[in-house]
């Protein structure tokens, strides 16, 4: 009788043992799974912050470098005056 219970009881904690590595792999898979899910969300929300940020940058590079027409033309003639050899500011240059 007492080997009996002795068997039984190898025989319960075999099945106990067995059913907790089973519960621990479930477990593992369900985590990995949500980390997954939680990683795939972080890389989609970083690059839709990333285009956000770079639309801004963007917007604000071409009003940082905004020139008006009168400040292109003045640029333009200093340099035909420099590289023509025009040293006199006061000459005109006409198109």
């Amino acid at each position: 009788m007492v080997q009996a219970a002795q068997s039984e009881a190898e025989r319960i904690l075999l099945e106990a043992r067995k059913h907790a590595q089973e519960l621990v792999e479930t477990a593992r898979l369900a985590t990995r799974l949500e980390a997954e899910k939680m990683l795939a969300t972080a890389l989609q929300t970083a690059e839709a912050d990333k285009k956000k940020r770079l639309a801004h940058a963007d917007i604000d590079f071409e009003m940082q470098v905004c020139v008006d027409e009168a400040v292109v033309r003045q640029t333009a003639e200093a340099v035909v005056r420099c590289v023509c050899g025009y040293r006199n500011a006061t000459r005109e240059i006409t198109p």
